[in-house]
């Protein structure tokens, strides 16, 4: 291991990749924690979208009386955004947090690693995806790890740690710090596929939809039914409708192929849903219809 790889990390500059859901989210955390942020993505448009929404959602914070105007003013002078990969050559550690395609990932890891500083520590906000294959293609393995947020980032309170097979004890100890400072609890799972939440929770999803497909129920009844039978706050459908199944079909894709195990096969009306467009809320369609002022089942 050489020196820099060696090198204790004192994360105060984080950089954000992707400027969708899930970084936007994690950018609000991080800024509002004190850290200095900034969110890099392919699209200008996006990034005017994300920092709206972070300013949004802080304000609904400040509303409900869990933080103060100042605060959320400061959070959002700590946000900075950028279209090139040079705007993250300074920072302590960088998140990725793109779509959950591996081969993307790959992509933007590889171009990447030559803007950044030698001690900068990578981590993966993959939901699903080894994170020992995506630390490979990358100059600094014993620098990666996964450090999966949950969705939306700013009111779950958990992230999952996951170390690759090179990841070094220096790396998780510094990010696991890092984890906590932003308020969040922490869980270590091994480099499988799904790791711990996803592993249980999208196959249960997964059985929702094929107790739908096979015609046991309806949409409202297994919602209703999970949510008053189970005490679950929200129904599986209805859930899945929020993560997007474009992101649970990959995920289900993942273990199949992972795992080689055939409870994780996915169910073809997942399929069908995603090769429609019909993603869930994003899209305005999924297992529930978004255009009206209700949402209405779609079977």
């Amino acid at each position: 291991m050489n020196e820099a790889a060696k090198a204790l990390v004192t994360i105060s500059k984080v950089g954000v990749i992707g400027a969708g859901q899930m970084g936007s989210g994690i950018a609000h955390v991080c800024a509002l924690s004190g850290f200095d942020v900034v969110i890099y993505d392919i699209s200008d448009e996006q990034l005017k979208k994300a920092v709206t929404n972070i300013d949004k959602n802080i304000g609904r914070q400040v509303n409900k009386g869990f933080v103060a105007e100042a605060d959320k003013q400061a959070a959002l002078a700590r946000i900075k955004t950028g279209s090139s990969m040079s705007v993250l050559g300074d920072r302590d550690v960088v998140i990725e947090a793109a779509t959950e395609n591996e081969e993307l990932k790959k992509k933007i890891f590889r171009d990447l690693c030559p803007h950044l500083k030698a001690d900068a520590l990578l981590c993966s906000n993959t939901s699903s995806i080894s994170i020992t294959r995506l630390a490979a293609v990358t100059d600094r393995p014993e620098r990666f790890m996964g450090m999966h947020f949950m969705n939306p980032v700013p009111v779950m309170k958990l992230v999952e740690l996951i170390r690759g097979i090179a990841t070094s004890e220096m790396t998780f100890s510094a990010v696991r710090t890092f984890a906590e400072k932003l308020g969040k609890n922490t869980v270590t799972s091994e480099d499988f596929p799904a790791f711990i939440v996803n592993r249980i929770l999208i196959p249960m999803l997964n059985e929702a939809i094929y107790t739908l497909y096979e015609g046991v129920a309806n949409v409202r009844a297994i919602d209703v039914g999970m949510k008053l039978g189970v005490n679950h706050p929200m129904g599986p459908l209805e859930l899945a409708d929020f993560i997007g199944l474009d992101t649970c079909l990959a995920i289900m894709t993942t273990l199949h192929d992972g795992l080689a195990d055939t409870k994780y096969r996915p169910c073809p009306l997942l399929v069908k849903y995603v090769e429609a467009g019909w993603l869930g809320r994003k899209t305005g369609k999924g297992f529930y219809d978004y255009s009206g002022p209700e949402p209405v089942p779609t079977r």
